[in-house]
């Protein structure tokens, strides 16, 4: 326990004086800022962007520290929880598991599984960010040591707001507030651009959670805004009266990362044509057109018939 403490100590250090080197070049981009705020006029519902271009390291923060669900976008906590599980070496990355239907949340793909059935923890981890897998989250979720631990390795981190309340002792009323988690769409960009930088466990443990989260099936929001050669590493989240996108894209002209959650939406339907899943897409647009100037891409005609 005291070379845990130890090492979370020494890493939140390194985490502080880089982002403090880092806030004293921030500078807000009001332009961008201005169209941001005109996409979001109108809205049915409550909305908030944190936007880092970071090669100038301009941004815009519009209820960028409002508190808003995380939906599935909890599920980068819950990978990081596991992977630290994975440094202490009380799991292996391939290991193999065994899953009961005890664990059964949802008929996703590890939901379905036959009692008894074997997959290595390697392949929970990719359903999990890949797909989504609730089950699978859930189940991963406990192997890191349940919610109070992912918890405080997030305070440890510097995280004030990014919390996973479901199946988290103390936190039934904040779960019954936004749900399996919470967080606030500047903490959501900053966790990704710290996984990014290699400053989460270890260059190699950040390199390996971000790369899993390059592999994004539910693109048909965000993501479909974006040309389709250009790197991405992203999660996503949905419920009924929230919709959520967290992205950082590595563009020809520098990278850069967004998150978007919105909240108390009066549009609660599920198709395609959401008023939240709409802005998703509008966002990324405006944000892609605003740093690649010269671009002339757009999505293919019939992109949206699927």
């Amino acid at each position: 326990m005291k070379n845990h403490r130890t090492y979370f100590i020494l890493t939140l250090c390194l985490i502080a004086y880089v982002s403090s080197a880092t806030a004293q070049t921030l500078k807000e981009d009001k332009k961008l800022k201005a169209q941001l705020q005109e996409i979001l006029n109108g809205f049915n519902g409550d909305a908030g962007i944190y936007v880092q271009n970071l090669k100038t390291n301009k941004y815009v923060a519009i209820n960028a520290d409002t508190v808003f669900p995380t939906a599935s976008m909890v599920k980068i906590p819950i990978m990081i929880g596991t992977f630290d599980k994975i440094r202490q070496g009380s799991l292996q990355y391939e290991q193999e598991l065994i899953y009961r239907d005890s664990l059964h949340y949802d008929d996703g793909i590890v939901g379905s599984l036959r009692d008894s059935a074997k997959i290595p923890l390697s392949h929970v981890m990719m359903l999990m960010c890949t797909i989504s897998d609730n089950t699978g989250s859930l189940w991963l979720q406990a192997l890191a040591g349940g919610g109070n631990r992912i918890n405080a390795i997030l305070d440890s981190l510097g995280f004030v707001v990014t919390r996973v309340n479901s199946r988290t002792p103390g936190r039934e009323a904040y779960r019954s507030q936004y749900g399996w988690g919470q967080t606030s769409p500047r903490e959501m960009a900053k966790l990704l651009t710290l996984l990014r930088r290699g400053e989460i466990i270890s260059p190699a443990y950040s390199d390996r959670m971000y790369r899993n989260l390059g592999r994004q099936f539910w693109d048909s929001h965000g993501l479909s805004q974006i040309p389709e050669n250009v790197k991405v590493a992203t999660k996503n989240g949905a419920v009924n009266r929230s919709r959520s996108e967290t992205v950082l894209v590595h563009a020809p002209g520098g990278e850069y990362v967004y998150s978007i959650i919105t909240k108390n939406q009066k549009d609660e339907s599920w198709t395609r044509t959401n008023e939240g899943f709409e802005l998703l897409r509008k966002v990324s647009a405006l944000l892609w057109h605003y740093y690649e100037l010269k671009s002339k891409w757009k999505p293919v005609d019939g992109y949206d018939n699927f």
